[in-house]
């Protein structure tokens, strides 16, 4: 099997990551020696690689489907919004500078090479490459530098499939219009569609699928059932959550649970980091954005930011640096990692304006005892060691320096973060995965929140459950898609001659 797809998607959350990561865990099964691409991604949820660079966190989630370790090439540009105007680039997973959405236009024809090239390269040495666009073809107004969506389908004459999520309503409108905004060369790439979390009888769908068929000439390729399982490794730190929980929390071991809030910062970065709690039975985990949210919560964990003076800011504003604080007072255990961490020291400072124009030297939170100074360049590191008398491993996205810190460290081996007893903080993301060290910390944060009746549950494994949503999507796949079609579609391209459909301006359908 020799080829390349691109999956697109009608909005953002569509399901695009996840139908790659499915489609990559079947061919994988049979086989296939295939690998992930995303062009470009714009998320401040990423991982360091093993060849020391940034990707997204969904590009790595597809390498771990295809069983390879995360890798540049998956993610050539990743764009880190810091704001709602301003976003870092990183190229090749190293960061190069701010952008607005105005003057990135002037850097894509020179990203462009970046990305055809990296594709190029992957095509080399995979039999398969399964491509995943960003947002939506059918923005038709960023088409003239579009790197990841029918710029990138055309530039490496790539077949494509657009899936649409039931769940908003409306898909197959959503369907159709995708496909009828485009111009006619762009429209001849795409061979068919797959419907994502559908939920109830099939049966009462298929006279719209048949119609979708009959009005644009394309097959939908399956319909994809709701999964309620699915929630790890979420682009977006907020699609997976409903009324507030993350994941789907089995019930306690002992006779109590132990409630964590996880403050939703405006520019929150590798939330993800909660998730390995999440899995725990026995453990609730909400995002919290109000300070009332905080009044039942046994520990609270300040997360990761992009943007750590603007969200401790924010935090101050909307009244959740008080209840965090008297919380603290309270007795009760914080947990900070990364940007969080940084916060509830005494002091940051940005001298060379890295986070906010003209510099800035602004008061922490003043749980720990913690001076942080910005760095130019961005620390990268995939380092291991020692905590609670456990090996662990993580890795490390910040520009935040410790200059000075009058606390105990965290962890043992190397001497890192910072631990008063009840407050606790680290730069390390991926902590938290490491099952022997995460048991041990429950245990430490149950007991200083007076949770006594809570028991750690003695054999969760984190990449053990990470495995197994990958093997569920590989299964959503293989059940609910025509995979014989989608295999010719990967191997041969778009079928030739397919209808365009005319908009309004374009005349009528021929």
């Amino acid at each position: 099997m020799q080829g390349a797809l691109l999956v697109a998607g009608t909005t953002s959350d569509a399901g695009k990551s996840a139908l790659v990561a499915g489609i990559c865990r079947w061919l994988v099964r049979r086989g296939v020696r295939v690998a992930p691409f995303k062009a470009q991604n714009m998320s401040n949820n990423s991982v360091v690689t093993v060849d020391g660079g940034e990707i997204g966190r969904a590009q790595a989630m597809q390498a771990h489907a295809c069983g390879l370790e995360p890798s540049v090439a998956f993610n050539p540009v990743l764009l880190k919004p810091g704001s709602d105007r301003t976003s870092q680039v990183v190229v090749l997973g190293r960061a190069d500078g701010q952008v607005s959405a105005r003057s990135y236009r002037d850097r894509t024809a020179a990203l462009r090479g970046v990305v055809t090239d990296t594709l190029t390269d992957l095509r080399a040495r995979y039999d398969v490459v399964v491509c995943e666009g960003a947002g939506s073809p059918a923005e038709i107004n960023l088409r003239g530098g579009d790197l990841a969506n029918m710029g990138l389908a055309q530039a490496a004459d790539l077949p494509v499939i657009v899936v649409g999520d039931i769940d908003r309503g409306g898909v197959l409108a959503h369907l159709f219009g995708t496909v009828a905004v485009l111009d006619p060369a762009d429209q001849a790439r795409i061979a068919g569609f797959v419907i994502n979390k559908f939920r109830g009888d099939p049966a009462l769908l298929e006279p719209g699928l048949e119609q979708l068929r009959a009005l644009t000439g394309r097959p939908t390729y399956g319909v994809l059932p709701w999964a309620e399982r699915l929630w790890l490794d979420a682009e977006d730190s907020l699609s997976a959550v409903a009324d507030g929980v993350l994941g789907r929390p089995a019930p306690p071991h002992g006779a109590q649970w132990l409630r964590v809030a996880v403050v939703r910062l405006p520019r929150i970065s590798n939330a993800t980091d909660a998730e390995a709690l999440a899995c725990e039975p026995g453990v609730a985990v909400r995002y919290v954005t109000e300070p009332s949210r905080l009044l039942d919560a046994d520990v609270v964990v300040l997360p990761g930011s992009k943007a750590t003076v603007a969200d401790l800011a924010w935090l101050r504003g909307s009244g959740l640096a008080d209840a965090v604080l008297a919380h603290a007072r309270a007795g009760r255990p914080v947990l900070g990692i990364c940007g969080g961490y940084q916060m509830l020291g005494r002091r940051i400072v940005d001298p060379g304006g890295v986070e906010v124009p003209g510099g800035a030297d602004v008061a922490g939170l003043g749980l720990l005892d913690l001076e942080i100074a910005f760095d130019a360049g961005k620390h990268l590191g995939r380092p291991s060691g020692r905590g609670l008398g456990e090996p662990v491993h993580g890795y490390e996205i910040h520009h935040g320096r410790v200059v000075r810190s009058g606390d105990p460290a965290f962890l043992d081996t190397p001497a890192e973060g910072s631990d008063t007893g009840g407050v606790l903080g680290t730069h390390w993301h991926g902590l938290l995965e490491n099952d022997a060290f995460r048991r041990a910390l429950l245990v430490r944060l149950a007991a200083q929140a007076g949770r006594t009746g809570f028991r750690v549950a003695p054999g969760t494994c984190f990449a053990a459950e990470r495995a197994a949503q990958l093997d569920l999507l590989g299964d959503l796949v293989e059940r609910h898609l025509d995979t014989g079609a989608l295999e010719h579609v990967i191997d041969h391209g778009a079928p030739p001659e397919l209808p365009v459909l005319a908009t309004g301006l374009a005349g009528s359908a021929r």
